[in-house]
């Protein structure tokens, strides 16, 4: 389960302090898929980095019991001087899985063949988001943390992700922030709306994304 409980997020601007996220309270778990909704800037992002442990918050807190993910757009950790493949190596270390495997994973999910003997920061940010969506799937968590980063690639490529994340990964929790309904609505079990700075937690998505597109007009 992951538990959050009255999050705060201030960052400090030149022209003082903004709170990004404002008590912001919800919880999910394995089995649920749930839809993150806000305009640009409403805190989508923000939200993810605290689940992910990113960053701290400014004060309540996060209630975690599952292995979690790397927010899946996220671009900053990798060594971009190093190859795909050292950086696969590295990673697979740290969580303390057979590099080999990883890397056999990686290679045949991110269909980067020749580029993973490349050093990363040659990649385009369509090549890091295929990396780092192979890696976090052949590391294997109990919960994913999507931030548009399912939308990459051709549509091939993308029914290949919907398919390893939704049919054979189904029983992982997923926290998912995106702009596109349709998407939402076919996988997500339940929504968080965020609005200046505050949060609303729907069971039925269809009438989140209704909510949502009335704050947005």
């Amino acid at each position: 389960m992951i538990k959050v409980e009255e999050l705060v997020k201030d960052y400090h601007t030149e022209r003082g302090v903004r709170r990004i996220l404002d008590r912001v309270s919800f919880e999910f778990g394995p089995g649920d898929t749930v839809a993150v909704l806000g305009q640009n800037g409403a805190g989508k992002s923000t939200l993810m980095k605290l689940v992910g442990g990113l960053e701290m918050p400014t004060s309540g807190k996060i209630l975690n019991t599952m292995s979690t993910s790397w927010p899946l757009a996220l671009g900053g950790g990798f060594q971009g001087s190093l190859t795909g493949n050292d950086n696969i190596r590295f990673i697979a270390r740290i969580y303390g899985k057979s590099p080999d495997e990883v890397r056999e994973y990686v290679a045949e999910f991110s269909e980067l063949g020749a580029y993973l003997a490349m050093p990363v920061k040659t990649y385009s940010s369509g090549m890091r988001a295929r990396l780092m969506f192979g890696l976090s799937l052949a590391i294997d968590f109990d919960c994913y943390l999507i931030d548009e980063v399912i939308m990459v690639g051709d549509h091939r490529f993308r029914e290949k992700c919907n398919e390893r994340l939704f049919s054979k990964l189904s029983a992982r929790a997923f926290l998912i922030a995106s702009h596109d309904p349709n998407f939402l609505a076919e996988h997500c079990t339940k929504a968080v709306v965020l609005y200046k700075g505050r949060a609303r937690v729907f069971t039925d998505v269809q009438v989140a994304v209704e909510v949502y597109h009335s704050l947005v007009v």
